[in-house]
């Protein structure tokens, strides 16, 4: 039976008016890619600098389509057993006791040596069954009756090994488990593999995916961003806002400030009843928009500077 997210999809203007819906501004490549991934059943590779919205697309697909959001954060050393399945071994243990005094009496009753090993062997298979098993997300994500979106958040962060373990369930949206078999999905899941870009990933991972990158935003698409995520600030301050932080990425920076700054800021200055932007307010709260030291030093004697170039330059965004 076909979910009923699946008609949601049915083009791409459709999905970047419900991505819209769910407080998701996405640019046309963005949503093509999303509408693709459903239609083609193939994962999107998401790369960018960190804070533009590469994890909020899955949260926004999420909500949506009204499916559930399965996240695995990746990180240096991750195997299987975080990621799709482990025994739940205290259950193990707790069974061993309780059927400690009765093997004896089970072992006594086989005729030989050979029997009393088949019965053992049967105990075994018990233990490594069904009942035992503990989902980790990728499992749970094929297991999901209705569908569900699949993130794996900053996959480079992994081994290259771990990689390579993906591939099986990115290419059929299965996986092999020895004790138990093959795991289909009955419904696939849509897969969002986020990258930092820390390190090169392998091209046999990169040719099982649609990529997409995300770039920090042009003013008018910002502007948009802000405006949907923020309804309450002014249309003369977004301009001013939008304007400096423009003007801000031209510096050489070690960290140009991306969207998620950009909307940390805003409600910062929402918070302060800010009506116009001034170079002292601007240089109290230099600290939100840039995360290195380095950076603020270098922005600060700039500042005035900045500020009227936005001025100048800000115009008004529909």
């Amino acid at each position: 039976m076909t979910p009923d997210w699946y008609d949601r999809l049915h083009s791409i203007e459709a999905t970047e008016a419900g991505l819209a819906s769910a407080g998701y501004i996405a640019s046309r490549p963005i949503a093509t890619a999303a509408w693709l991934a459903h239609h083609l059943q193939k994962p999107i590779l998401v790369e960018g600098p960190a804070g533009v919205g590469k994890t909020e697309l899955a949260k926004a697909l999420s909500r949506w389509l009204g499916i559930g959001l399965i996240r695995m954060q990746c990180y240096e050393g991750l195997d299987e057993s975080k990621a799709l399945y482990e025994w739940k071994y205290g259950k193990q243990l707790l069974y061993t006791q309780i059927l400690k005094d009765r093997l004896g009496a089970a072992l006594g009753e086989e005729p030989g040596l050979d029997a009393a090993l088949a019965r053992l062997h049967g105990f075994g298979d018990l233990f490594f069954s069904e009942q035992f098993l503990e989902p980790r997300p990728l499992l749970r994500a094929l297991r999901e009756p209705g569908g569900a979106v699949l993130l794996i958040d900053e996959v480079d962060k992994a081994d290259q090994e771990f990689e390579a373990f993906l591939l099986e369930l990115l290419s059929d949206y299965q996986v092999s488990i020895p004790e138990i078999g093959t795991v289909r999905a009955d419904v696939p899941p849509l897969v969002l593999l986020t990258s930092n870009s820390q390190r090169d990933l392998g091209d046999a991972l990169k040719r099982r995916c649609l990529h997409l990158h995300i770039g920090l935003p042009d003013a008018r698409l910002e502007a948009r961003i802000l405006a949907a995520r923020l309804p309450g600030l002014e249309d003369e301050l977004r301009r001013q806002l939008v304007a400096f932080v423009q003007q801000l990425r031209t510096l050489d920076l070690r960290k140009l400030p991306s969207v998620s700054e950009t909307i940390d800021w805003a409600r910062t200055l929402l918070l302060l009843h800010v009506r116009e932007l001034d170079v002292a307010l601007v240089r109290d709260t230099l600290n939100v928009l840039l995360k290195f030291e380095a950076d603020i030093e270098a922005a600060e004697p700039r500042l005035a500077e900045l500020l009227a170039s936005a001025r100048r330059d800000a115009v008004p965004i529909r």
